[in-house]
């Protein structure tokens, strides 16, 4: 009779845990409000510092993340990252993308519900931030950043540009990728395009799903990682960051007025298979540095644009 009992009392346990598990809702994902910012290797840090801050303009502040790193701010919530190059590393400048979430635990716990490989926990800066990084299926760092509730104004008069607009990072497996960007997070299309579409699409850019903001996938051959025969320099081209600008050609004009495009950049502005004028920029270990118009001025090749494009207000 105990033994019944015993057995009774364990079956009504388990069956109310599971009814509490089941009862229990998946976590719902925050909102992805944008672009937080790109973190990139530096060979020589003081000739990036030289370059972040004399040529793009941005604001050198603390890196609450990485003591070793600086941040680079062009406004109160976007800056790119520079770390020191680490030893084996090779041809390699990028360690990092990272977005903008309105709650970094939550995005934590909903990618955990879904199955996805997550930290215990979120990391907290000294500023108030709070973030934490996952692999995307690529295994791409990806990190999700909670800004602080107050951010400190930053005053960058002199930036490119006040607003980074998207990062572009290599890509071999659409359909992988879509499952984490598009399916899970949310991520719409926005545009896409190549050099010969009947052969390959070369870029396919999809903004997240509570801003205007947008990735875009640089199309590459292979599997996996940089492709062996690729060059720092065409490397640097594919992983990038793009800085939102009313007008390129006036942007150029005072640039090279000042004396402040670099050392490697486009001789002068063009109009992009997008519709949108371009100029690219280099840094000195040849990451592509992009300004580019918010709207576009003539017809795009390949793809309407198919959500509306970002706000120079923004």
């Amino acid at each position: 009779m105990r033994f019944r009992l015993v057995s009774a009392g364990l079956l009504a346990s388990m069956s109310l845990l599971a009814a509490r598990s089941a009862a229990q809702p998946t976590p719902v994902r925050p909102k992805i409000t944008g672009v937080s910012h790109i973190a990139l290797y530096a060979a020589d840090m003081a000739a990036e510092d030289h370059y972040f801050r004399e040529v793009v303009g941005a604001v050198k502040l603390p890196d609450p993340e990485n003591k070793a790193g600086v941040r680079y701010a062009i406004n109160a919530t976007q800056y790119i990252e520079v770390l020191p190059l680490p030893q084996g590393a090779g041809i390699n400048r990028l360690d990092h993308t990272a977005w903008k979430t309105e709650s970094a635990e939550g995005m934590r716990e909903y990618l955990a519900a879904k199955g996805w490989k997550t930290p215990a926990r979120v990391e907290r800066g000294s500023d108030g931030s709070q973030w934490f990084a996952v692999d995307d299926p690529e295994g791409n760092k990806v990190e999700f950043v909670q800004p602080p509730a107050h951010p400190a104004a930053v005053s960058a008069p002199n930036a490119i540009g006040h607003h980074i607009i998207h990062v572009g990072l290599i890509v071999h497996d659409r359909a992988a990728e879509d499952k984490f960007y598009r399916d899970l997070l949310g991520f719409r299309p926005y545009w896409w395009g190549g050099f010969d579409t009947t052969k390959k699409v070369n870029w396919i850019s999809q903004q997240t799903p509570d801003s205007r903001d947008w990735m875009e996938y640089m199309m590459v051959d292979g599997s996996k990682g940089i492709p062996a025969d690729m060059s720092q320099h065409d490397l640097g081209v594919n992983d990038h960051v793009s800085f939102g600008v009313v007008s390129v050609p006036e942007t150029f004009k005072k640039l090279a007025a000042a004396n402040r495009l670099g050392e490697t950049h486009d001789a002068a502005p063009k109009v992009g298979l997008d519709g949108k004028y371009q100029l690219n920029m280099y840094d000195p270990d040849g990451t592509r540095v992009e300004v580019m118009n918010f709207h576009a001025t003539e017809k795009p090749c390949c793809s309407p644009f198919t959500a509306e494009d970002p706000d120079p207000a923004e």
